[in-house]
């Protein structure tokens, strides 16, 4: 298959692209700076806890995606905040039988897209501001996916893969798809887990109950998530701002297969790992911090669902990051005299 990996220089987007051109695929990484440079002159590597070596992938490495020729697949591999800049240029790659799988984390802009109710069609401003994203790509291409890896970019072109293998995919009506089917079998034959759901959304607000809890949290106290998980205030937190979050979701239908306690439990078992969010913190990057978190309350505000806890620390958190992005991404933040 012809794979484009939008952000495939990232910690995710780089780890599926080596594992993809290793099964056979011709994949085209859309990079830039010297990540860019990086891939164009070595290629991508990825280190595992599993190989003695680094693993390496000869890929196409191209700065614009309007150079990524007319892709089968399109991964969509960057945070939230970074998809609307790169939309239209997407869509010109796009055909009508192009599946694009976005890989953001939180409430994605096509949340509400082919699911009846009385919200279908309904635009999360919180990711997709005016629905620009919802009006420049057609939902028959999506198909969805939650993404559970852990993983860190280790140097340009050099990714760290820390545990998991598990990228679920469904499609937006809940159907099982010929598309679907072919999409898990290539993902399979790549060294994935990707089995096909018939209800997507619910594993997206899975994987949500942790994001919009132990990333903020850890982007707060600068903690891990084991230490997060095992302090009896961040975990009472973290299992309160679950608690809003899950009432939010079950006004929507959403149906929670495991409860509060085994969720923290299953992210206390991936140890000393660093959340994306901290990770990104500490390199001075923006945080998703409104993918996250803001959606969440945005959809408790159309649920009339107070929110206490998620508004607090999602408070806390925006003005963390405006301060860090106000000081060029250093995390010495100045003091006025007189504090």
């Amino acid at each position: 298959m012809k794979i484009c990996v939008i952000g495939g220089g990232g910690a995710i987007g780089g780890y599926l692209a080596v594992m993809l051109a290793r099964a056979g695929n011709d994949v085209t990484v859309v990079a830039r700076g010297a990540t860019l440079k990086a891939i164009q002159e070595r290629g991508l590597a990825l280190i595992t806890n599993e190989e003695p070596e680094p693993l390496h992938a000869t890929v196409t490495a191209v700065e614009k995606i309007t150079d990524a020729g007319k892709p089968d697949i399109i991964i969509l591999a960057v945070k939230a905040h970074q998809v609307e800049p790169v939309v239209h240029d997407m869509a010109s790659i796009m055909g009508p039988d192009t599946i694009l799988i976005p890989m953001q984390n939180g409430i994605p802009w096509w949340y509400f897209q082919k699911l009846p109710g009385e919200y279908q069609d309904h635009s999360v401003e919180t990711v997709d501001a005016g629905g620009l994203i919802m009006r420049a790509i057609n939902p028959n291409n999506i198909l969805g996916c939650v993404v559970y890896p852990a993983t860190f970019t280790q140097a340009p072109g050099v990714i760290r893969h820390v545990e998991g293998t598990r990228f679920p995919i469904g499609e937006l009506d809940g159907s099982v798809s010929d598309r679907a089917k072919m999409v898990s079998e290539l993902m399979a034959a790549a060294g994935f887990k990707s089995p096909i759901l018939e209800d997507i959304r619910a594993e997206i607000w899975l994987k949500l109950w942790g994001n919009m809890t132990f990333n903020p949290i850890s982007a707060l106290t600068h903690g891990h998530l084991e230490g997060i998980c095992r302090h009896p205030l961040t975990k009472d937190l973290a299992r309160n701002m679950m608690a809003e979050a899950q009432t939010i979701g079950e006004k929507l239908g959403v149906t929670f297969r495991v409860d509060i306690e085994r969720r923290i439990g299953g992210a206390e078992k991936v140890g000393k790992h660093k959340t994306s969010m901290l990770q990104d913190l500490e390199a001075g990057r923006s945080l998703e911090i409104d993918a996250l978190l803001g959606s969440v309350i945005e959809l408790g505000q159309i649920t009339k669902t107070p929110t206490p806890c998620l508004s607090t620390v999602f408070a806390l958190t925006k003005v963390l990051d405006e301060n860090v992005q106000a000081s060029n991404g250093s995390l010495a933040l100045p003091f006025a005299a007189g504090y």
